[in-house]
């Protein structure tokens, strides 16, 4: 089994995510791919963003300005795939969510792995800027983006009183997802255990001339 990490990228109180997560974890824990972990960002509260190449120390091991940024980092690494779960906030994802994104900074722990995106929103658009925000951001980091997010709109009714989907659909578009994931992470893992070159930017770095 892979292991896949759940992370929750709302904090607020009364967010709409644990209502969400009722219905879709369990879904997640049963697929025979995956071994599941959520990670809450409730439970990390990491810094703002503050690292710089000097920060971080030791590329092969980064002991970055921070404990709980380093320890952030290391879960990260523990995974073999992701599930992003986001509301959507102003047409993007919450700051608490791009900050735990950036802080997985030179240890390149999201990459060559795939991530799929769980988005909800209370109006008709589901997350969808959201996610197509979420797509930039993660190929950045050389993550691999599942093309078949679940999309979930007027999240506020979405579910019923025994937290199932007032839509059917939502569980053929949770089901295809998942299986999605499942074989761009055995597609990966593969791959990354017959080695990978070293990332893109430390490769354009050293063969930049210096000034």
């Amino acid at each position: 089994m892979y292991k896949l990490q759940v992370i929750i990228g709302s904090t607020r109180d009364g967010r709409n995510a644990d209502a969400v997560c009722r219905w879709f974890l369990p879904v997640a824990r049963s697929h025979a791919a995956f071994q599941l972990e959520v990670l809450d960002l409730r439970d990390w509260p990491l810094p703002m963003f503050q690292e710089t190449i000097a920060s971080v120390g030791d590329f092969a091991n980064p002991t970055y300005s921070d404990p709980l940024v380093k320890r952030w980092n290391e879960k990260i690494g523990e995974a073999d795939a992701y599930i992003i779960v986001t509301p959507e906030y102003n047409r993007t994802i919450p700051a608490v969510l791009k900050n735990a994104i950036d802080t997985v900074f030179f240890s390149y722990r999201f990459r060559h792995k795939p991530v799929a995106f769980v988005s909800y929103s209370l109006g008709q658009t589901a997350g969808v800027c959201a996610v197509q925000h979420l797509n930039q951001i993660m190929i950045e980091t050389e993550a691999v983006p599942v093309r078949t997010p679940t999309l979930i709109p007027l999240v506020g009714s979405a579910f019923d009183a025994e937290g199932k989907p007032s839509n059917p659909g939502l569980g053929v578009s949770l089901s295809v997802m998942l299986d999605d994931l499942a074989w761009l992470t055995k597609a990966l893992a593969t791959a990354r255990a017959e080695g990978e070159p070293p990332p893109a930017a430390l490769r354009l770095r050293s063969a930049s001339p210096r000034r």
